[in-house]
């Protein structure tokens, strides 16, 4: 009868122990791709967010007042221009251009942003603006329309007692011997403010009125309100404000309330939305007209133990 030859016991234990040592590296490489795995596609979305969050943070501020950007380190208590903010200065408000408006319908602007200083609708005394080229009942139908159905209320231009838009002159801002330049200055209307409410003529669809409570700027110190031939027409202003901690908040955008009607974006009716959760960081600077933004939202550990984060930077001209 043939022997039969058997795995001795020490055989039996080397090929366990080298079994296990292959299985322990097979386990280790298998978990090390799993967490390369989930390592980037957090990264991939979390940059994809911020990305799309800068993109539409960048769309507003493309169509902004540039003068008119400003900074808060106190929650609104006082305001800096953002050129001259520095470090802690969180909260970032600016006038937008109403760029919807502007478009118009039907191929014509709903507002030109010119002045015809020479035509016999431009009077002080009484207090209108002949503006050649626009379709100021366009203009009215679309801000209404884009204001109306927010508990803040809506702006209806052929009503001079209600809430109006903004008309702001381009170029007024520049320093004279009686008037500096202020950033805040954008926020107010009448008195040394560079903004004046207008409504829209009745029957005319190419002059503004100017409410009887709003004054024109005095900027050459003449003792008369002054005229631009340019000018922007805005419906809103727009507030960046981070809601939580430090280091973990939500990035929210304060929309559709006008300052030079006596709102402001912390009102408890002033409308909002969040762009960004678990945010880490927004930095946001200003050198000469340019400005620069920086985004970083961490993962949150949304993806298991692990807390990963992104960062995207845009500049806006």
């Amino acid at each position: 009868m043939k022997k039969r030859s058997a795995f001795t016991l020490i055989e039996l234990v080397m090929v366990m122990v080298v079994f296990g040592i292959v299985a322990g590296i097979g386990a280790d490489i298998v978990a090390s791709l799993y967490e390369n795995y989930l390592r980037t596609r957090a990264i991939n979305r979390l940059q994809s967010q911020s990305e799309i969050v800068l993109e539409q943070i960048a769309k507003r501020l493309q169509y902004r007042i540039k003068e008119s950007v400003r900074a808060s380190d106190n929650n609104g208590a006082t305001w800096t221009a953002l050129s001259g903010a520095t470090a802690g200065f969180n909260i970032i408000e600016w006038i937008g251009v109403s760029n919807e408006s502007l478009l118009g319908e039907n191929g014509l602007p709903g507002w030109s942003g010119l002045i015809d200083m020479e035509s016999n609708e431009t009077q002080l005394a009484n207090r209108t603006l002949e503006t050649p080229g626009s379709r100021l009942d366009y203009a009215r139908d679309i801000i209404l329309g884009l204001t109306s159905g927010y508990p803040n209320g809506a702006i209806d231009m052929n009503d001079a007692d209600g809430k109006l838009p903004a008309l702001i002159f381009k170029g007024a801002k520049a320093a004279t011997a009686t008037l500096a330049y202020n950033v805040n200055n954008y926020y107010s209307q009448g008195g040394n403010n560079y903004t004046v409410r207008v409504a829209k003529v009745a029957g005319a669809n190419t002059r503004f009125v100017i409410p009887d409570d709003d004054n024109l700027t005095d900027f050459d110190g003449d003792g008369f309100g002054d005229l631009f031939e340019q000018y922007h027409l805005s419906h809103s202003a727009y507030a960046l404000v981070p809601v939580g901690t430090a280091n973990n908040f939500n990035l929210t955008l304060r929309f559709n309330y006008q300052p030079w009607n006596g709102e402001n974006y912390n009102a408890g009716d002033t409308p909002s939305f969040v762009l960004a959760e678990n945010v880490s960081t927004f930095r946001i600077r200003q050198d000469g007209d340019v400005i620069r933004m920086k985004l970083c939202i961490h993962d949150n550990n949304q993806s298991g133990d692990f807390d990963f984060s992104a960062c995207k930077e845009k500049v806006i001209y």
